[in-house]
C-alpha cells in the first residue's frame, strides 16, 4: 500500500509530477521512469521516496550503478581514476535489462545492485516480478547523446532531471565519499575532479529531460 508522501514530495512541482505519473499508471501498463542528475543530486533518495509513495508491490528501483564495471576490470587501468565516468559502465548490459523489463514477458527479471560498502556491483540482487507496474531506474547518463545511451533513453517512457543547488550537491557528495572510506581531503579532491567532470557532461543533457525536479 502506498504511504503518505515525504515532505519534499509536497513541493507543488514534485506533487504535480507524481500526480501525472499516478494518472498514467491507471492504464495498467508498465512504465519505465528514468531519474537522472549530477553526482550527489539526490537521485537515489528521490527514487526510494517515489517507490515508497507508490508502494513496493507497484514500484521497484533499479540503479544504473549496478552496471559499473567491476574493480577486477578497471584496476590497473586509467579507468580506475575515472570510476563513475560514462565509459566505466556496461551500457550494453544495462540496455539489455531495460529491454527485458520493457517486454514484461518473463515471470521475474533479476537486476544487479551496487553496494557502496564494497564498491562493487552485485548481480541478481533485485527481483522485478511481471506484476510490478512502475520501474524506476536512476543514474547519471540516461540522457547522454552517445549512440548506445540513446537506445537506453528510447526504453524509458519519461526521464526526470534532479535540480539540486550546486553547493548542497557537492557537500552531500563529499560526505558520501567520507562515509564510505575516503578521508575528507581525498573526498574533496575526487568530488572537485572526477565527479565534477562527470557533472559537466550530465548537466549538458538537462534540456532533454521531460521534467525538472527541484530537490533540496
Amino acid at each position: 500500500m502506498a504511504t503518505s508522501p515525504p515532505v519534499p514530495f509536497r513541493h507543488p512541482d514534485v506533487a504535480a509530477a507524481v500526480a501525472d505519473l499516478r494518472a498514467r499508471l491507471a492504464s495498467g501498463n508498465r512504465m519505465l521512469l528514468g531519474i537522472t542528475g549530477s553526482p550527489g543530486s539526490g537521485k537515489s533518495t528521490f527514487a526510494a521516496g517515489l517507490q515508497a509513495v507508490f508502494g513496493g508491490s507497484t514500484a521497484v528501483v533499479i540503479p544504473m550503478d549496478g552496471f559499473h564495471l567491476g574493480n577486477a576490470i578497471i584496476d590497473g587501468t586509467p579507468l580506475r581514476q575515472r570510476k563513475g565516468a560514462i565509459d566505466t559502465f556496461d551500457v550494453g548490459g544495462y540496455l539489455s535489462l531495460l529491454q527485458r523489463l520493457r517486454r514484461r514477458d518473463e515471470p521475474v527479471v533479476y537486476a544487479p545492485d551496487f553496494r557502496r560498502q564494497i564498491d562493487e556491483p552485485v548481480a541478481a540482487s533485485i527481483a522485478v516480478p511481471a506484476s510490478v507496474q512502475l520501474v524506476i531506474t536512476e543514474g547519471n547518463y540516461l540522457l547522454a547523446g552517445h549512440t548506445v545511451w540513446k537506445q537506453v533513453r528510447a526504453q524509458l517512457d519519461e526521464v526526470w532531471f534532479m535540480d539540486t543547488p550546486p553547493d548542497l550537491r557537492l557537500a552531500r557528495l563529499v560526505d558520501r565519499h567520507v562515509e564510505f572510506g575516503m578521508d575528507r581531503p581525498a573526498a574533496e579532491e575526487w568530488a572537485a575532479g572526477s565527479d565534477e567532470a562527470n557533472a559537466r557532461l550530465i548537466e549538458s543533457t538537462r534540456p532533454g529531460a521531460d521534467r525538472i525536479i527541484p530537490w533540496s
